[in-house]
């Protein structure tokens, strides 16, 4: 499956996909664009938001050119006229990808704060979320970082990794961001394959939602929002 998504000519198995893409702020942000461009390649509508941390890492242009959207950096920047961001863009998605997920953003929707763009778009999620985390072993290990961790995956949020290897901060050790294309095929994995995505998080979807979802993909057994 890595491969078809490598490849720009090959399987689109994504097409007719809107996938949301939250950068964090952290070193494996670069790692990011490759997952963009990937999830392009396969036929996904991707649109990203950007903590302001993440742009200290990674600019919005470089998202902006894989992904051929506006990128969205903040709660009161309306990049469409009269459009909540952080309801609209969810209900238009088929899920949404939080990558990297640092131990502060992880924390942040454990405990309800939603105090910038990515948070708040978590918080008001429509569709699935899944977090590719990425952090320092020793904040990936501790005993409040795993609490927080165990409480997100019993509400019902999908982590990708981490994965255990070489550090920016030069340790060996469980944190690593998955990669690119790891991460790009479980995604391609939840939306096309029955019974693999995960429920929303809280309220029920929206009528409009439900309805846009069936239309991007009729007939189709387990793509739909809400399944699995």
């Amino acid at each position: 499956m890595a491969d078809d998504i490598d490849t720009p000519t090959g399987n689109r198995p994504l097409a007719g996909r809107e996938i949301v893409v939250a950068v964090c702020g952290g070193i494996a942000a670069y790692k990011v664009a490759d997952v963009v461009s990937k999830m392009v390649q396969s036929g996904a509508g991707v649109t990203v938001c950007m903590t302001a941390e993440a742009q200290q890492f990674i600019t919005p242009l470089t998202f902006e050119a894989l992904s051929g959207r506006p990128v969205r950096t903040g709660i009161f920047e309306l990049v469409e006229t009269s459009d909540p961001q952080h309801i609209g863009l969810t209900e238009r998605a088929d899920i949404m990808l939080v990558a990297p997920a640092t131990g502060n953003l992880i924390a942040k929707v454990a405990h309800g704060l939603c105090d910038d763009l990515v948070s708040l778009m978590i918080s008001a999620a429509a569709c699935p979320v899944v977090f590719a985390p990425a952090m320092n072993n020793r904040m990936w290990d501790h005993p409040v970082a795993r609490e927080n961790v165990a409480k997100l995956d019993g509400l019902g949020y999908r982590f990708i990794g981490p994965e255990s290897g070489w550090l920016a901060c030069r340790n060996v050790g469980s944190g690593r961001l998955s990669e690119p294309a790891t991460i790009a095929a479980e995604v391609v994995k939840m939306l096309t394959v029955p019974n693999e995505l995960p429920k929303p998080v809280g309220g029920p979807t929206t009528p409009s939602t439900r309805d846009k979802t069936t239309s991007l993909s009729p007939g189709t057994p387990g793509i739909g929002r809400g399944q699995g």
